[in-house]
């Protein structure tokens, strides 16, 4: 098996890839309101620039996803008919104009997405717990205006259309199949991941949203097939690519700016490794699963020497990544294939 994965600096707001194009988009944009992101915001917009300098809230909030609105209008023309989008993204608190208030991000963005005809699935919470002892915002032990600290973000759910379809018995499809216990766990509502740096010297985080390759390897996993082609219109470093490449689905980004993929190839230097040691985990977190259920299983694994609970697991098929080569570019623009081997 081999995959492709083309990385392309442009302006997702004017995507290059063909109508229908993709099977799955995983993304975490920038989240309007963080100040992280206020210049990458106002260089796009004058009005977001306006509304910062006066200090007024609501006008800039509804500027910056006015810009992001135009990024989902094209999700909306690459993404398949029954292909998932997924976005992770947090609110925002912030002080303007002598005013505190929450910026509700996932709100509007779900109000975009069914604007333009999508069907809100179930999200999840991620919760990013923290120990600080100062996380809590307001005045302290005083009531009444200390506010709830923010310790979670978005994983928003949406569909293009009806329910994707599949030829009956479909070989990728079953090849993909997770784990039922993987289903229970992958399938919650409420995700306890722990969170990336968002800054980091000398990769361009300072300037990139960073989330942990956890989440959107799972969500790759639980909204597409082996062979598939993921989209991530904000790819920053990368993630989102290599959680594709160690799941054995093609890829394609897009950012913005050039420099932060320059720290691309580094992170794929030990991909193969990593995937072997990420697939001998998930196969023994199953055989730890089946030495301690106590109920007896109806089925075997077809191409493994273990049980599995349900027959949509019985043809379920892992490929452990062999090499990952760099195809040459143009400018702009950087190809990778990856190649896999059956375990």
């Amino acid at each position: 098996m081999r995959t492709e994965h083309v990385l392309r600096v442009g302006d997702s707001r004017a995507s290059t890839l063909v109508d229908e194009s993709v099977d799955l988009v995983v993304t975490s944009p920038p989240y309007p309101m963080i100040e992280m992101w206020d210049e990458q915001f106002a260089a796009q917009s004058p009005a977001v620039e306006r509304a910062l300098d006066a200090e007024r809230g609501d006008d800039a909030f509804d500027a910056m996803h006015a810009l992001l609105d135009a990024v989902w209008d094209e999700v909306e023309r690459v993404l398949r008919p029954g292909g998932v989008a997924c976005v992770n993204v947090g609110d925002a608190t912030r002080s303007l104009g002598g005013a505190f208030q929450c910026y509700p991000n996932h709100a509007r963005v779900t109000q975009a997405f069914r604007e333009r005809g999508f069907t809100s699935l179930p999200t999840v919470l991620w919760r990013k717990p923290t120990n600080r002892l100062t996380k809590f915002m307001g005045s302290g032990m005083l009531p009444t205006n200390a506010y709830v600290t923010l310790e979670h973000e978005h994983v928003l759910v949406f569909r293009k259309g009806s329910r994707r379809r599949f030829p009956p018995k479909d070989e990728s499809r079953y090849e993909s199949a997770f784990f039922w216990e993987e289903r229970n766990r992958w399938f919650s509502d409420l995700w306890e991941l722990p969170g990336t740096s968002q800054a980091r010297e000398g990769d361009g985080r300072d300037r990139a949203g960073s989330f942990p390759l956890d989440l959107p390897l799972r969500l790759v996993r639980m909204y597409s097939t082996y062979g598939d082609r993921v989209y991530d219109p904000f790819v920053g470093t990368g993630t989102t690519t290599l959680a594709a490449m160690l799941a054995g689905r093609d890829s394609v980004g897009t950012e913005l700016e050039a420099d932060l993929l320059d720290g691309v190839d580094a992170r794929l230097d030990d991909v193969p490794a990593r995937a072997t040691r990420r697939l001998d985990a998930r196969l023994e977190r199953h055989r730890a699963f089946v030495r301690e259920r106590d109920e007896p299983f109806a089925y075997e694994a077809v191409h493994y020497d273990f049980p599995v609970v349900t027959k949509q697991e019985r043809h379920v098929r892992f490929y452990d990544v062999t090499g990952v080569e760099s195809t040459g570019s143009e400018p702009g623009e950087r190809r990778y294939v990856v190649s896999y081997e059956p375990r």
